[in-house]
């Protein structure tokens, strides 16, 4: 699979100085934690999940969380775990079954034959990571790994020990992705001891943890707030200050540090607007662009441009998704930009090793070799995944583009 895998190669051509790298659930997992992209959750409940799975992936989406959590009633549990059993039997045949050609290279094609994204489950209990791993027998193979919820370091513990006694059984890699989300974790008397007890917890488990994801909404529900559409996460200081402190501690580029992923965008559909549309013109000026500038603000998509941009400048890579529409935001401005893989370049050359300062490429920034790199370093990463844009390509070609299908 690719980002932007689902649109022509000539198409990418068009778009991209340098393509999108591919990469398969058997990659590196420093590679797949930035790969993770828009990360979209669906109940564990659906009936269709086979196909919604592969429809998604035919659509660019690279990871799934197939939920058995808060997106399910409490009754419904043991019903969904016996459809997640037969869906991923269900993907299992598919993958393995030929199927007519793809429209073209690195398409995801039909649903026979398609590429499966990164599949994780998001259990409840640890008990059900060793249960559901020998209930899925063979088709353990489509699966990632599990996304844990309520994540502390006396919880995470059970939910890391039963991954790894599921890692023995089935004979194969699983990754853990923790949520961040407990009320302790929010509340600024217990904040640090929690912090300091989920880094241990993590890093004994370095191996296996892709990335670690925020659970802003159950912050937000522990004193009854909820952000309106006009808003992200950041305007909310309440919440603004646990992301902050969470990068702190476990979002260091010293390589200590983890993936850490952006909230979910709750909204997608059109509410009454109180302030002024966050969306600037100045991108969308040309031919039809203008459309899908009104498009965007009419779904309520430009607090969510706002928001995921908001994420990378605070040290966020990728996000939670609970709707197919915000997947194609979340890649489009995941590219790396002309000007930012040029930068990097130049801070990371060879020649620079000694530091000093020099003027970038576009002549409107100071380049500083040293304190610049670990930004370097991680752009150069994006930018395999994600790809560079060329220099006359913007956000809105992209976006265009990832929503071609």
């Amino acid at each position: 699979m690719r980002h932007f895998g689902h649109i022509s190669p000539t198409a990418r051509e068009g778009l991209f100085y340098k393509e999108p790298c591919a990469f398969t659930a058997e990659s590196p997992a420093r590679m797949l934690s930035v790969a993770l992209g828009a990360t979209l959750y669906s109940p564990a409940t659906r009936p269709s999940l086979a196909d919604d799975v592969l429809k998604q992936a035919a659509r660019g989406v690279v990871s799934m969380v197939l939920c058995l959590e808060d997106s399910i009633d409490d009754a419904e549990v043991i019903d969904a775990e016996a459809n997640l059993v037969r869906q991923f039997a269900e993907l299992a045949a598919r993958e393995a079954a030929p199927g007519p050609a793809p429209r073209h290279e690195g398409d995801a094609g039909s649903a026979a034959g398609a590429d499966v994204p990164l599949l994780f489950i998001r259990v409840r209990e640890p008990a059900q990571i060793t249960d559901l791993v020998r209930r899925l027998g063979d088709s353990v193979r489509m699966l990632s790994g599990f996304v844990l919820p309520k994540f502390t370091e006396e919880r995470g513990r059970h939910f890391l020990e039963a991954l790894a006694e599921a890692e023995t059984a089935c004979g194969r890699r699983l990754f853990a992705m923790p949520v961040l989300e407990s009320p302790e974790l929010l509340h600024l008397e217990t904040r640090g001891d929690i912090l300091r007890g989920i880094a241990r917890s993590v890093d004994k488990y370095r191996d296996r943890v892709l990335a670690l994801r925020l659970g802003v909404t159950d912050f937000c529900s522990a004193y009854g707030l909820r952000r309106a559409p006009d808003m992200t996460a950041y305007d909310v200081h309440i919440v603004a200050s646990v992301i902050a402190d969470v990068v702190n501690v476990l979002g260091r580029a010293d390589g200590s540090g983890f993936t850490i992923t952006g909230p979910v965008w709750e909204y997608f559909r059109r509410q009454e607007r109180m302030f002024k549309p966050q969306l600037r013109r100045s991108p969308f000026l040309e031919g039809r662009a203008e459309e899908l500038r009104t498009a965007l603000i009419q779904h309520d998509m430009d607090g969510l441009l706002r928001e995921i941009e908001l994420d990378r400048a605070n040290g966020l890579l990728g996000k939670t998704c609970i709707h197919p529409s915000h997947v194609a935001p979340v890649h489009a401005l995941s590219v790396v930009s002309h000007e930012e893989f040029t930068d990097a370049q130049d801070i990371l050359s060879p020649e620079r090793g000694g530091g000093g300062v020099l003027r970038s490429a576009y002549t409107n920034k100071m380049n500083e070799v040293k304190p610049h790199r670990a930004w370097a370093e991680r752009t150069l990463q994006r930018a395999e995944v994600f790809g560079v844009a060329r220099e006359d390509v913007g956000f809105v070609d992209l976006l265009a583009a990832g929503l071609t299908n």
